[in-house]
């Protein structure tokens, strides 16, 4: 049986934001991000050997997940990227983190590519799945090749108050069927989804994926208070900070294009790696992957800093 880990809180302007904390208070901080419909688990075998080097790590429940809570109710349950991004800011200002190193992949990754976009004093390196993940909202509509566009039939779905009805009454079926989908060379138990289900009941879990796969096609408002953030990352910004790009070759949603579409939007080191027989849930699939690379990037800042 697994051993639960305990749950840390810590305030925000917006949220109580919940967190698993591991390793000495005083080691070199990394936070890893989880993304939608996953949780906190999909690092469980990436932690102890970052723990064992010495460093602190912190995972967070995003907003809509877990013990996470909004502190008033009168918040917008925004799932805009700019949101996401900002509860990472606002979560290392309450932490008291001047800078970390950080990993994540789908809406953990795009959290962490902004911030490197737009805060790149805070991130010392980053690894993050399948390149630059910030949105281009602008041109969201614009039609993909039919193979991409059948891959995104859960987003379309979330677009309609039948999308919305369904996630309500059928969250932990979907999820379920999405982590099948995306991670087809994946043969998980179903004690790991079972693991990570709980977080799906937070109760604004619906109202945040919903209103996240809306905005990013431009068919919702976002928070104005984040309207700043998304002017910056209209104009695409560039990501200034040692990079590792983990891409998995079975990803039944996001598959790696050839050539790599992204290098481009990395301002200094970045490399891409494909992982092989591995699908969308990159740190559950291959932590030694993804922990290999933080070590990596996180020596070779120590050797020029």
């Amino acid at each position: 049986m697994r051993t639960p880990v305990p749950i840390h809180h810590i305030t925000t302007p917006q949220l109580s934001i919940a967190y698993e904390a591991h390793g000495k208070v005083y080691g070199d901080p990394i936070i890893l991000l989880h993304g939608f419909p996953y949780d906190p688990r999909a690092f469980d075998e990436v932690v102890p050997p970052l723990v064992a080097r010495g460093y602190r790590v912190i995972v967070p429940y995003l907003r809509g997940y877990g013990a996470t809570r909004f502190l008033s109710p009168d918040t917008m349950r925004s799932g805009q990227q700019a949101a996401l991004a900002q509860d990472l800011i606002d979560m290392m200002d309450a932490l008291g983190i001047p800078c970390a190193a950080l990993a994540g992949y789908d809406w953990g990754g795009r959290a962490a590519n902004i911030v490197a976009a737009l805060w790149p004093a805070r991130v010392r390196c980053l690894v993050t799945a399948n390149g630059y993940s910030i949105h281009d909202i602008a041109n969201a509509a614009t039609p993909a090749s039919p193979e991409a566009e059948y891959r995104l039939w859960y987003q379309y779905y979330f677009h309609t108050p039948r999308g919305a009805e369904g996630l309500t009454a059928n969250r932990r079926a979907l999820c379920n069927l999405l982590w099948g989908l995306w991670s087809p060379s994946w043969d998980f138990l179903p004690e790991r989804f079972a693991h990570t289900a709980p977080s799906f009941d937070n109760p604004d879990f619906v109202d945040v994926v919903i209103h996240s796969y809306r905005h990013r096609f431009g068919y919702v408002p976002g928070d104005p208070a984040l309207a700043a953030i998304e002017e910056a990352l209209a104009a695409k910004p560039l990501i200034a900070v040692p990079t590792i790009s983990l891409c998995g070759e079975d990803d039944g949603v996001t598959p790696p294009r050839q050539p790599d579409p992204d290098e481009r939007y990395f301002s200094v080191s970045y490399e891409r790696r494909i992982l092989p027989r591995v699908g969308h849930n990159i740190p559950q699939e291959a932590p030694a992957e993804v922990a290999d690379a933080l070590l990596e990037l996180l020596l070779a800042t120590r050797q020029t800093s």
